[in-house]
């Protein structure tokens, strides 16, 4: 016979303990095996996923002969060969330097304009406040490749299609909608005792800002900063259409230089693919923790 466990009611409560019943050894044993199901299927889901990347790691050790013949996936034979040709082949180091920059000016611009339109949409009061904010997360709707074709004719009448400041502007402009949404909901989630407090103690709307608010929502920020890192690292699109220098080629378009129309050098391209992915991934990694927490405290927003 089950014996009921009492929990003790806490310090005055003033009603009486309530008995609660362990589960009967039958629905125990059903919750085992529907976690026993959905941790397989998760982990069947995550090593199909996983499976392409890991292909692509082994393949860019190994030789083409190997990757054509073979079907393991460990090298037999690894070899940093393919690596070392392949970042020396197309002088790699320059076009890391392009994304570099366009990724690096594209965040920081993003983070800055946003922090402070996030700022102004949460604490501010302004006439029109709601509905700018709902036309920017309307935005969240429109798919990116519907303003391409603008895109590129007003680059090309104000000059700077063909440049770096070409890619810049429109990736910023396009981070806008998730940006604003993130950083207006970690703002609006600081208490206003602490703005109160900081106004009471002298300090005006730009020190408290960057005192009080910018503290408190660093999640947010290296969030959206991830978010927009990734994708402006790895972009072929706009910059296959915009780019015609090839002293101004990223990564990306690098990677396409590889592909011959003889051959199919699945090693090299392999290689070079892993050349442009281990930066962004290691940066992911580093701030993973920040990611989570800034999407985590968004959404409670």
């Amino acid at each position: 016979m089950a014996t009921d466990i009492v929990t003790a009611a806490p310090k005055g409560a003033g009603r009486a303990a309530v008995p609660v019943r362990p589960l009967p050894p039958r629905r125990r044993g059903s919750r085992r095996v529907a976690r026993v199901v959905v941790f397989t299927l998760l982990a069947g889901y995550g090593a199909v996923s996983l499976y392409p990347f890991l292909w692509m790691v082994s393949a860019a050790f190994k030789t083409r002969e190997e990757v054509v013949s073979g079907t393991h996936l460990i090298p037999r034979e690894p070899t940093l060969a393919t690596l070392s040709d392949t970042w020396n082949r197309l002088d790699f180091f320059d076009y890391f330097l392009n994304s570099l920059q366009v990724t690096v000016f594209t965040t920081l611009m993003t983070v800055v304009v946003y922090a402070c339109a996030g700022y102004a949409f949460a604490v501010l009061r302004f006439p029109g406040r709601a509905a700018l904010y709902r036309l920017f997360i309307a935005l969240l709707f429109v798919p990116g490749v519907v303003t391409l074709l603008p895109i590129v004719l007003l680059e090309n009448r104000i000059g700077i299609l063909g440049t770096h400041w070409g890619l810049i502007l429109p990736f910023v402009n396009g981070s806008a909608p998730l940006s604003v949404l993130l950083l207006t909901n970690a703002f609006a989630a600081v208490p206003t005792e602490l703005r109160d407090s900081a106004r009471m103690d002298g300090a005006g709307e730009l020190r408290i800002f960057g005192r009080v608010f910018l503290p408190l929502a660093r999640p947010a920020l290296i969030t959206v900063a991830l978010l927009t890192a990734i994708p402006t690292w790895n972009e072929y699109l706009l910059t296959r259409v915009s780019l015609n220098d090839p002293g101004t080629y990223t990564l990306p378009i690098a990677l396409q230089s590889l592909q011959s129309e003889q051959t199919i050098e699945y090693n090299t391209l392999m290689a070079g693919a892993l050349i442009v992915v281990v930066p962004i991934v290691l940066l992911f990694l580093s701030a993973q923790r920040y990611f989570v927490n800034g999407l985590v405290g968004s959404v409670k927003g």
